[in-house]
């Protein structure tokens, strides 16, 4: 009993709230990047009633697909325009109108791909969720200066848990050996998401009076002026009113903790979408999966290894040498899967799962020790701006791997088959 009296549950509900709160704007994210060839391969003339997927007895010749990448263009792109212009004027819109606009879009999200009839369609759904999740990306790490350092932990953990859960629904609703939904019905039941979106934020964060609450009234809708001056809570001190080149100056002492993160995602994503399309085994060695279900199941391990590096900062916070060097350790693997894809040298589909665990690893440990170093070292007075401006790394690093994968993927289609 002693030790329940000690525990702080303010802390708790703050970290709980910020957990669902990063979950629920990822999930968007990995749903479509997930269902990434259900979705093209629907609107390319092979729409599934009910999944028919079967393993391959043998592989020798190359199966060209509809680059995946193109799916992660729409995915990201959208969100890092947000993350590059919102920080510069964000601030006058309160937290909680910025976060039904982020459950709107990310409902109307699921609707519009589920129902598609062709595949622009489809690519504006997922211009939705990732609008959505890029404002909600740096609306929330922006709201964690607002509490303790638990809420990035929380945030950070949530985001990889949405990567899990999200990737693993996916592929248990379509996978044939499993729930055998169509992709659509899968899409639909998705639909939990942005009410539990909603809950988080209003009904179980407790938000401090720093935090500016609008009304119903729309003359509230925006920050009045000069309200942070004098809200002061306990873990935020008012912020700095901030001009347009003081905004990008402080952008500069960042750099050395977000160019490490950009070339740890290029090369995450280089191999997500733009490789393991090509990373193919048959029944023998493939653990008599189909093409369709190695692909979903690359996703799932990818977010195991994410979620359990993202929840780790509370007990192994890395050396700043040790962010310096993730970029190489993650450029590296893209380096193997890269000839791997081209020469289909490894033996078993095993091995594979194994390196895109570690890959998973990489840079989930890469996104949480930069945040947290963030949120620890800038002056506390510019801290909710340095959080948002500082996710545009990753951003930048998933967009310039998107523009890559699809010329390289139409590359690799035309090269011979290795058997």
């Amino acid at each position: 009993m002693d030790s329940l009296k000690r525990v702080n549950w303010a802390t708790v509900r703050t970290a709980v709230a910020f957990f669902l709160l990063g979950l629920c704007n990822n999930y968007g994210y990995v749903i479509m990047l997930s269902a990434a060839e259900d979705i093209l391969s629907t609107q390319h003339g092979k729409n599934k009633t009910v999944a028919v997927d079967t393993c391959e007895p043998s592989i020798t010749i190359r199966e060209c697909k509809p680059p995946v990448a193109e799916v992660l263009v729409s995915d990201n792109l959208p969100s890092l325009l947000v993350k590059l212009t919102f920080p510069f004027f964000m601030d006058r819109f309160p937290f909680g109108l910025r976060v039904a606009v982020v459950c709107l879009l990310q409902a109307t999200s699921y609707f519009v791909v589920a129902f598609s009839v062709s595949i622009p369609m489809s690519l504006a759904g997922v211009v939705f969720v990732s609008l959505g999740g890029g404002l909600g990306e740096i609306t929330f790490l922006g709201l964690s200066a607002h509490y303790q350092r638990i809420a990035i932990a929380g945030w950070s953990s949530g985001t990889g848990m949405a990567g899990l859960l999200g990737s693993f629904s996916y592929a248990f609703l379509t996978e044939p050996h499993m729930a055998n939904l169509t992709p659509k019905v899968a899409l639909l039941i998705q639909l939990f998401i942005p009410v539990l979106f909603a809950f988080a934020y209003f009904i179980l964060l407790k938000k401090p009076e720093s935090v500016y609450s609008p009304t119903m009234n729309p003359k509230s809708w925006i920050v009045p002026k000069g309200y942070d001056n004098f809200v002061v809570s306990k873990h935020r001190v008012p912020q700095r009113e901030l001009s347009p080149w003081e905004r990008v100056q402080l952008i500069v002492p960042m750099l050395h903790l977000m160019i490490p993160l950009a070339f740890v995602y290029v090369g995450e994503y280089m191999i997500n979408q733009g490789m393991t399309q090509q990373i193919v085994f048959d029944c023998a060695h493939g653990f008599n999966l189909s093409l369709h279900s190695q692909y979903r199941w690359y996703q799932v391990l990818y977010q195991f290894g994410v979620f359990v590096s993202r929840s780790s900062i509370k007990l192994v916070e890395l050396p700043m040498w040790m962010l310096y060097l993730l970029p190489f350790l993650q450029l590296s693997n893209m380096l193997f899967f890269f000839f791997d894809a081209l020469y289909w040298f490894v033996p078993h589909i095993g091995i594979i799962f194994a390196l895109i665990i570690f890959e998973g690893l990489f840079g989930g440990s890469s996104y949480v020790n930069t945040f947290h170093r963030i949120h620890n070292k800038v002056a506390p007075d510019v801290r909710e701006y340095c959080l948002s401006a500082a996710s545009m790394g990753d951003s930048i690093g998933v967009n310039f791997a998107a523009g890559v994968s699809i010329p390289l993927h139409y590359w690799m289609c035309r090269q011979p088959s290795p058997r």
